[in-house]
């Protein structure tokens, strides 16, 4: 969800939106009370958080293997997967 932010305010307080931007956050920045921008993350930024989500993802793996069997199918029919 995209939080609206005034032209004014965004402009004063730029350096902490993006510092928030970067953390995943959203705003629509408006115009006496109309929307005319986006401050979102860019692609790179996002194609780079999804690259480090996997590295992290099989460095846990890896620390912590499966010791038991998993039956996928029992998991889908209780329906937590």
């Amino acid at each position: 969800m995209k939080i609206e932010i005034g032209a004014y305010e965004a402009k004063t307080r730029l350096a902490d939106l993006l510092q928030q931007v970067k953390s995943g956050k959203q705003f629509t920045i408006t115009n006496r009370g109309k929307a005319v921008a986006d401050l979102v993350p860019s692609q790179k930024s996002r194609q780079k958080n999804k690259v480090k989500a996997v590295q992290r993802f099989k460095a846990f793996m890896l620390q912590h293997p499966i010791k038991q069997r998993v039956n996928i199918r029992a998991l889908l029919n209780e329906g937590r997967m």
